[in-house]
């Protein structure tokens, strides 16, 4: 059978690769006195709040199953709508928020519309693989540009113009970041957007953690910029909805009609069960909630980091939001007699029964020293998870 060469283009999804490998370990050792510790997926050990199951079980009773427009109920865009307005300060009219199957629909559905055959995008490296790939199935072309710790891992004006060519369609961002968990300063943002819309580009950005921010520095939507910028979120992280697979993009006006199309075409329409559920997270209980979830997830990162950093795997850049650390791995894996951040991770998953994600998947620039670790779990864990590093390598 002939495989198309656009499929071909898509690397694996090395985080699931490992994953699975992880699973068969954890089962093999699960009655053991060290079953697998999981820090490697970027999932919330917390489930969607006691309202938001309500919700989904009282529309299942209800019968209120049918297909709703491919944009999404309208009762979920004028909530998130409201969000935006009382967490951020922002006026998001619900007429340019499109709800879609996850955040992963939503970068598909903007990349379909945006991007034509050979477009460039330009994005930092490391960044979210699945990123660059919707790029590739678009068929335009990822350009991946290094950056350094110094620049907190994320794209600068400066570079954006440096690498702007004339098959440049714009950039994708992402703030806070996954790997780094980090964010793009305002002002820097503001630079780059700003030389992006006078070249007549466009600039998207994956703010589907913006919700876990941990500094006010940080916490801002880029829609605040401008309405000509293209934000895409999520109900996966802070709404704790992973397997629901719900998100949204806000997009101009004029971008609506084209995205509708293309979802009526491709998706029908986002799950109707969980955009009944959604609408419960925007009830001030499910919020307080949701904000109770985010500092622990601060708690996690400020007591975790500090283990790694005092056992040699030093977090370059601690991060602001999120909840991953991006690690360097390298004097560590000499310790343990391998190279290089695969086989490290393999090693510490045979010997420590804890599962971390290599670097590999996230870009090309030095990645082979870097881990990630998610720090998504819970405080127990994560203490287990040191204890049993710290014993790997001492």
């Amino acid at each position: 059978m002939r495989i198309s060469k656009r499929a071909e283009r898509i690397e694996p999804f090395y985080v699931m690769e490992v994953a699975k490998a992880a699973s068969q370990l954890a089962r093999e050792v699960a009655r053991s006195a060290s079953p697998m510790i999981f820090l490697n997926i970027g999932e919330p050990d917390f489930t969607a709040p006691p309202l938001v199951q309500e919700a989904a079980e009282r529309a299942i009773r209800d019968g209120r199953t049918q297909y709703t427009d491919a944009t999404g109920l309208h009762a979920l865009r004028e909530r998130i709508s409201g969000w935006y307005r009382t967490r951020f300060g922002v006026t998001v009219p619900a007429s340019r928020i499109v709800v879609t199957a996850g955040a992963s629909a939503a970068l598909q559905l903007a990349c379909l519309a945006l991007i034509e055959a050979g477009d460039e995008i330009l994005m930092p490296d490391p960044s979210y693989p699945c990123n660059r790939h919707f790029v590739s199935a678009a068929e335009g072309d990822a350009v991946l540009i290094p950056t350094t710790a110094a620049e907190r891992y994320q794209l600068s004006a400066a570079k954006v113009e440096e690498h702007w060519g004339p098959r440049t369609r714009g950039v994708l961002l992402a703030s806070p970041s996954n790997p780094t968990g980090t964010s793009i300063h305002p002002d820097e943002l503001r630079r780059i957007h700003g030389f992006v819309k006078a070249q007549g580009g466009i600039t998207l950005l994956d703010e589907i953690y913006l919700g876990l921010s941990h500094d006010d520095t940080f916490g801002h939507t880029a829609l605040a910029l401008d309405d000509q910028v293209i934000s895409i979120n999520s109900f996966s992280k802070y709404f704790n909805m992973t397997g629901w697979r719900l998100g949204w993009l806000v997009v101009p006006e004029v971008l609506v009609a084209p995205l509708e199309r293309l979802a009526q075409n491709l998706f029908i329409c986002p799950s109707t069960v969980a955009q009944h559920a959604a609408l419960a997270c925007f009830e001030p209980e499910s919020l307080a909630e949701y904000e109770r979830r985010r500092a622990e997830f601060r708690a996690r990162r400020d007591w975790f980091i500090p283990q790694l950093q005092a056992m040699g795997l030093a977090v370059p850049v601690v991060p602001d939001g999120a909840f991953y650390a991006w690690a360097d791995c390298e004097a560590a894996a000499r310790h343990l007699g391998v190279q290089g951040s695969w086989d490290f991770a393999f090693e510490v998953m045979r010997r420590a029964h804890v599962a971390v994600t290599p670097g590999r998947d996230f870009g090309h620039a030095d990645t082979g020293r870097f881990i990630r670790f998610s720090t998504a779990n819970s405080m127990a864990q994560l203490q287990e998870a040191a204890a049993r590093l710290k014993g790997l390598l001492e």
